[in-house]
């Protein structure tokens, strides 16, 4: 289908429901805003919208990059876009809370900074590199994708450019697999985050899925069909990702040290029997922590399978429990809930504090870990005391009831 600019957002207000699951006053005010931005800024009467999710981690902690599994959802939060295509070759952005900037095609080689610029310049790069056309737009962007709270504000960035030069100049050929592959790159060659490939692939492909990352080549993904009633809830600690970057890595390193003693380069080429049965050997080539965290892998990729078998069956009360022996495993095991020695263990008070109003639901850390967000997942006869409950601990921004979404990132 042929699709037009907007010339007014009333059209866009049609499919609110589809995106967000609610048509509220703020998403027009927030829609009739950006539209106004973009029309000032570039001297437009019209505009093209596009809208990329954030998403959550559902269950599957720090298992991608080892090829393992995880579950994973697009959410009502996004960053949106209205935008027009230029006839020259540059690409010129306005961002609300950000710098203007442009990027000239011509120009673009390959660096490393952590900017916005140079994730769409890594965006562009690579889909180049994989030959597909890029070329010049205009566009402003607004974002209630919560930076540093793990529900991926960059990789919602990051899919969203790659959709609008898909949108533009590729008559949408470029795939929900190829974006994430281009998103990946963007963040990992140009800005200089070593990241995997859970966060793009969760927001292109959109919707609730089971993804297999085994094949480092395919990404495996399955569509779940959701039997069961709740609401997620993302509670924001409040603690920085700063300095954090050497945690992160030490996650994944681990876990390769272990496969490497057994010979392979990730856990999932390595059998679960296989590996205990190693442990003894190879337990003084590698430390008691590395071990811990690869018994989590593989509990935690088990975990992926009974939840979305759960999910599919309708039984809530056997998915809670595969979300929280996911947060008992990330907190025993794979040991990303606070930093070793520090007397700041902001996830595991804020579990604590959650536990004594859930009323039967679940809890977990959410994404990264080490600070940011807590998961609960609420059953909907108890969301409103729930959230209520916590402002008792926290702000009530901090506290963020989250609806599906069916798409990941979308041209409207």
């Amino acid at each position: 289908m042929i699709k037009s600019p907007y010339t007014s957002m009333s059209s866009a207000f049609e499919k609110f429901l589809t995106l967000y699951g609610e048509d509220t006053q703020f998403q027009r005010e927030r829609y009739n805003k950006a539209f106004d931005k973009f029309c000032k800024s570039f001297g437009e009467n019209s505009a093209y919208v596009a809208s990329s999710s954030g998403r959550v981690e559902v269950v599957g902690n720090h298992t991608d990059h080892n090829g393992g599994k995880v579950i994973c959802a697009s959410i009502s939060l996004d960053s949106l876009a209205m935008f027009m295509p230029t006839t020259d070759d540059f690409i010129y952005i306005a961002s609300e809370g950000y710098k203007e900037f442009k990027i000239n095609l011509k120009e673009i080689k390959p660096r490393v900074e952590s900017s916005s610029k140079a994730l769409v310049e890594g965006v562009c790069y690579a889909l180049k590199k994989r030959g597909y056309k890029v070329g010049g737009f205009k566009a402003y962007i607004t974002s209630n994708v919560i930076g540093g709270a793990g529900i991926s504000s960059s990789a919602s960035f990051e899919v969203l450019i790659a959709e609008i030069l898909n949108f533009l100049y590729n008559e949408g050929k470029v795939s929900d697999e190829e974006k994430s592959y281009i998103a990946q790159y963007a963040e990992r060659e140009f800005f200089g985050k070593p990241c995997g490939l859970l966060d793009q692939a969760a927001i292109a492909y959109g919707g609730l899925n089971k993804i297999d990352f085994s094949n480092p080549d395919k990404i495996n993904v399955t569509k779940i069909n959701n039997k069961t009633d709740f609401t997620f809830v993302l509670i924001n600690t409040g603690g920085s990702h700063a300095n954090l970057t050497a945690e992160y890595a030490s996650i994944p390193l681990e876990m390769k040290e272990v496969a490497k003693a057994l010979g392979a380069e990730r856990l999932i080429e390595i059998s679960k029997d296989k590996f205990y049965n190693s442990v003894k050997n190879i337990s003084k080539q590698v430390s008691d922590r590395a071990i811990c965290r690869a018994v989590h892998f593989y509990t935690e990729n088990d975990r992926v399978d009974s939840a979305s078998v759960a999910l599919e069956n309708g039984d809530f009360t056997a998915f809670v429990n595969q979300i929280n022996g996911s947060g008992a495993s990330s907190l025993n095991k794979l040991q990303n809930c606070y930093v070793a020695g520090s007397t700041e263990q902001l996830i595991p008070k804020c579990i604590a504090l959650a536990e004594s109003c859930i009323n039967g639901g679940g809890l977990r850390i959410h994404g990264g870990g080490f600070a940011g967000c807590v998961l609960a997942i609420v059953k909907p006869d108890n969301l409103d005391k729930f959230v209520n409950d916590l402002t008792a601990f926290y702000s009530k921004d901090a506290v963020i009831p989250l609806k599906l979404r069916t798409y990941g990132t979308i041209v409207l």
